[in-house]
């Protein structure tokens, strides 16, 4: 064996306790499947250090560019990203190699006492820094007859569920999958039915990354690919794409795929947009039949964007206050 075959692969990762968290995850799998060492590069993103809320910054991208330009350095060999940070333009030189099975894509309610959204009081307020979970949070609230504070939040699932803790916030919404990866997901008092609060495009879903150059690792980190994910957050980052909108929108998508004991067979699509004090909201969603070769993304492309355009007719493009130009 060559010593580039036994040389330890870079892995890049945000330092928050989730990124190192789910990188560790995706650095045991990369090792099992290639027998490499792989070992963790922390690298600090715009995001990571500016205290401001994530609309006013951009967004998408402010967590990802940092680890996307060391690749590109050749100072990490790939990167793992969560997916619903990453814009939905994707570079040439860089390849999505992998998308591995998605976890709970679900929000997640951790309230004091123990409390549900329909138990919290009238005024309660509610931390999240997503305009996506404000405008449906404050929707939800309007149908129970009551009114609810959302409150812009920053910082690590520590900082955020301390709010709750030290009786700053009744409660935060964060993603279940995030709670999971670092073992606190018994801390959350609800998970949040997607018929309620839709979860924003690929949350939950991976995303690892490597230069398009290196065929080699692309098709070794290939082999952690799931179709099923795959065509399933296409179709959500298809539908977000087209309506021009990045993570400080209040876009939320969600695909259920339908598998027959062969093959995947059918995909329903919905997606949300709203004002953030949840007085509109624009829902549609469709179903359509996917191929039996996952392998053509297609048809979850074609689904995103029909279901956007449809959503631009009913009024979502003035709904989503500035757009990406």
């Amino acid at each position: 064996m060559t010593d580039s075959t036994m040389s330890p692969l870079r892995l890049g990762t945000r330092r928050s306790t989730l990124a190192m968290a789910q990188s560790g995850q995706v650095a045991e799998a990369v090792r099992d499947l290639t027998g490499r060492p792989v070992e963790l590069v922390e690298i600090t993103t715009y995001g990571d250090t500016s205290r401001e809320h994530l609309a006013q910054i951009g967004g998408t991208g402010v967590f990802v560019s940092a680890l996307r330009d060391a690749l590109l350095a050749g100072e990490i060999d790939f990167a793992v990203h969560s997916l619903k940070d990453l814009p939905t333009a994707q570079p040439a030189e860089l390849a999505l190699a992998a998308i591995p099975v998605r976890a709970d894509p679900r929000d997640a309610l951790i309230a004091r006492d123990g409390l549900t959204f329909e138990e919290l009081p009238d005024g309660a307020r509610v931390g999240t820094g997503s305009p996506r979970r404000m405008a449906q949070l404050n929707a939800w609230a309007r149908t129970l007859g009551k009114r609810i504070e959302t409150v812009p939040v920053r910082g690590n699932v520590d900082t955020r569920i301390g709010f709750v803790r030290k009786g700053e916030l009744d409660a935060v919404v964060l993603a279940a999958a995030g709670l999971t990866r670092i073992g606190r997901i018994d801390e959350a008092t609800q998970l949040l039915s997607p018929d309620v609060v839709l979860p924003a495009p690929g949350q939950g879903a991976l995303a690892i990354e490597c230069v398009a150059s290196d065929a080699h690792l692309v098709a070794a980190l290939a082999e952690l690919d799931d179709p099923v994910t795959r065509a399933a957050v296409t179709a959500e980052r298809s539908l977000l794409a087209a309506l021009e909108a990045g993570c400080s929108a209040p876009v939320a998508a969600l695909a259920d795929v339908q598998a027959g004991e062969q093959a995947v067979t059918e995909m329903h699509l919905r997606g949300v947009v709203g004002t953030l004090d949840g007085s509109t909201l624009v829902q549609l969603s469709t179903t359509g039949h996917v191929p039996a070769s996952l392998d053509d993304e297609s048809v979850p492309l074609r689904m995103g964007r029909e279901l956007a355009v449809e959503m631009l007719a009913k009024g979502a493009a003035g709904l989503m206050g500035e757009r990406a130009l």
